[in-house]
This record gives C-alpha cells, structure tokens and sequence, in this order.
C-alpha cells in the first residue's frame, strides 16, 4: 500500500493508487501526490501516539466537566480548591497535546 496526499485540502489517501477523488474537497486523483516511504513510515508510526494524544484531550475534557460539577456544588472551600486545579490541570494537558498534534502535522507526522 501506498499513501498519497491531496495537494489541495491535505488530506492523506491509503492504497495502490490515488482515489478517484479527494473524500475531503473533491479534487480528482491528478491533484493527489505519493508520499515518498520515509514520510509515509513517519506517518503510519506517529498514528497510535496521535490517538493516544486524542484520548487524552477527551480525558481531559471529561475531568475538566466534573470540575466544574464540583465547583458548582461549592461544597466547602478545601473541595473547591481541588475541583478548580483539576480544571487549571485538565486545561494545561488538553493544551499540551493539541501542541504536540500540532507539532506533529508541522513535522509531517499526521
């Protein structure tokens, strides 16, 4: 299998060919380009790190709901105090991993 890319939208194509057209924008196969082995082994080795950076973000934001739910409650102040550093803590490593996604696409790891 080979992995072509759309020049136009960038979206990343998996098979012997390029498709017929681009499933994201449209374009006919002429506007695809085959991505050389060495990208293309960066490419199918950075996939299970960038999922694992997605589940990440949903974790985060999942804990970041619960915080808030317990800010809400305002229980007493020591609980307060818990629930908004697990909110400041779900907001910095939701971040992070959209900054090293980020930094993988710049570094063509998509």
């Amino acid at each position: 299998m080979s992995l072509w890319k759309c020049e136009v939208c960038g979206y990343v194509a998996e098979g012997a060919e390029a498709p017929e057209k681009c499933p994201k924008c449209g374009v006919s196969a002429d506007r695809f380009s085959l991505i050389d082995e060495a990208t293309a082994e960066k490419i199918y080795r950075s996939d299970k790190t960038n999922d694992l950076h997605m589940q990440l973000i949903h974790l985060a934001m999942k804990l970041d709901g619960v915080a808030c739910a317990g800010i809400e409650d305002n229980l007493d102040p020591g609980c307060v105090h818990v629930f908004e550093l697990a909110k400041q803590y779900a907001w910095e490593i939701k971040q992070m991993a959209k900054a090293e996604l980020a930094g993988h696409i710049a570094k063509g790891k998509y």
